[in-house]
């Protein structure tokens, strides 16, 4: 499975690739409308393409505008649907984003204006709802700091307790609905429609001045502003940034 990839389309097919060949292995349906997002599920995914029961079989999670979760069990040799007739149905309508934690869990955004944490040991029934409010395209955990960040149409991001789901501050700085979120470290990268990569820094000490000042865009860094450019290959370490964090930002944008 290490040379494979999926595609959701907006004609509700999932599609499996062979990356090498371009063939075309498998079409997967279900969903009844557009497909938004996939995950594979992190614990039936092996490096090595082989498992002690033979050649790999992976989990796949898609979701779409018809508000379905959908699980699909997946090799090179066949594709079939888990429980077709028990989608998971947790949000009113649009899932928007799938991501898994390191624990396992699921986490949904949606167009209802939520963020659910989904239970792997609670067969992903929602253990804790994050009401971002509006239209919500994204979501990212911080494993180290215990937040859990959302963005979406309201332009804003939004930075939450993980444990016991307070809002602890509301980033302002996009002026257009941000579509993408991704850790990197201790910081959140977010990607909006505005044209601008912006980075948000996650560090409590920085969340507790942000909070007490309510200071608008404090922590964040915006592509395109002179020193602090994310985007055209300034050296300057904006914002304290190690050579590392800056190598994986810039992988980040290369994709």
């Amino acid at each position: 499975m290490t040379n494979v990839i999926v595609s959701g389309a907006a004609d509700a097919s999932i599609i499996v690739w062979d990356m090498d060949t371009a063939e075309r292995l498998h079409v997967l349906k279900g969903h009844t409308r557009g497909i938004l997002d996939l995950a594979v599920d992190p614990s039936t995914y092996d490096h090595n393409g082989v498992t002690a029961d033979g050649p790999q079989k992976v989990v796949l999670f898609s979701a779409g505008s018809d508000r379905e979760i959908r699980r699909w069990n997946i090799s090179l040799e066949k594709a079939e649907q888990l429980e077709p007739e028990n989608p998971l149905l947790v949000h009113e309508t649009s899932v928007y984003a799938l991501r898994f934690d390191d624990d396992g869990d699921l986490w949904t955004a949606s167009a209802d204006g939520t963020v659910k944490c989904l239970s792997r040991f609670q067969n992903f029934q929602p253990e804790s709802t994050f009401q971002h409010g509006d239209y919500v395209r994204a979501v990212a955990v911080d494993e180290t700091g215990g937040y859990v960040v959302t963005a979406g149409r309201s332009e804003d991001v939004k930075v939450w307790n993980r444990g016991s789901g307070d809002l602890i501050h509301a980033f302002d700085g996009h002026y257009e609905e941000v579509s993408g979120l991704v850790m990197l470290r201790h910081r959140c990268v977010s990607v909006g429609i505005d044209g601008t990569i912006r980075l948000w820094d996650l560090n409590p000490k920085v969340l507790g001045t942000a909070m007490a000042k309510d200071v608008k865009e404090y922590g964040m860094l915006e592509a395109g502003d002179g020193s602090n450019n994310l985007r055209d290959g300034d050296k300057s370490k904006p914002g304290g940034l190690t050579e590392e964090e800056e190598r994986e930002l810039d992988e980040l944008m290369q994709e």
